[in-house]
């Protein structure tokens, strides 16, 4: 087998394995916050700018491992 061409069946594996993380751990924290916001409406902007912050930090963290990947497979 190819060694380029596994090196770009290992990027596809490992790029969707990083998006079903990342999908969902922004799946979990939006569950929390709906959850907290129902609880406690009165705290609904708090909980939201929590999440937000949450959400990118995590977006952040799967772009960069998605970078990491890709780059990996074009050194193959």
């Amino acid at each position: 087998m190819d060694p380029k061409g596994l090196a770009y069946f290992a990027s596809g594996i490992g790029a969707a394995i990083i998006i079903i993380g990342g999908a969902s751990g922004i799946g979990r924290l939006a569950t929390a916050a709906m959850e907290g916001i129902a609880r406690q409406p009165n705290a609904a902007g708090d909980i939201r700018l929590s999440m937000i912050i949450a959400a990118g930090m995590i977006e952040g963290a799967t772009f960069f491992a998605l970078i990491v990947t890709l780059l990996l497979a074009t050194m193959g």
